[in-house]
């Protein structure tokens, strides 16, 4: 199972009632300045999903994410950043300093969405569809993001395939994102 996290040890967590029934191409996710970023753009690709902060202790995952980016991006893989200032307040700028931020110390290219919740109520539908996603057959990889930088892998076909804890580093998600290239 190598990286792949298990379900166990999540604390139930309330999901709207419809956050599975929508394909993974049927989401659609905030972009700075209003702007809405189509998941149907993703359709034949794998996808690596990250909530992140600009002020953190794993920020620096996000050079990681970008050297990803570089090596399978010419053969599909499309990272995502979900910034959040959900945990200990570590992602306070507005999302056009967060960028530039990104930019200017990890040489990030890859596209951030406008800052949302990844937990609770006001949960953008994104991570509210990842969380009602079943991996190798459990009831859904749901509970609760711990803390920044927890990412998700998504196949080719649109299904979620991993879970991955903030201590993982995307160095660490190599052998995982080869098996779905």
């Amino acid at each position: 199972m190598g990286l792949l996290s298990t379900v166990s040890g999540f604390l139930p967590e309330s999901l709207p009632k419809n956050a599975g029934s929508k394909s993974f191409y049927d989401l659609v996710a905030p972009l700075p300045k209003g702007k809405e970023y189509s998941f149907n753009e993703l359709k034949g690709k794998p996808v690596l999903i990250v909530n992140t902060a600009t002020r953190c202790g794993y920020t620096v995952q996000f050079t990681g994410l970008e050297e990803l980016n570089k090596i399978y991006g010419d053969r599909g893989l499309q990272v995502l950043g979900f910034p959040s200032n959900e945990f200990a307040g570590q992602s306070p700028e507005s999302d056009e300093e967060g960028a530039q931020v990104c930019l200017k110390n990890h040489g990030v290219t890859f596209p951030l969405m406008a800052k949302s919740e990844v937990n609770g109520k006001g949960m953008n539908e994104v991570f509210a569809w990842l969380k009602a996603q079943p991996i190798d057959g459990k009831t859904g990889s749901s509970g609760p993001i711990k803390w920044n930088f927890t990412k998700f892998l998504v196949d080719r076909e649109g299904k979620l395939v991993g879970r991955f804890p903030s201590a993982v580093t995307p160095e660490q998600l190599k052998p995982e994102i080869e098996k779905v290239l």
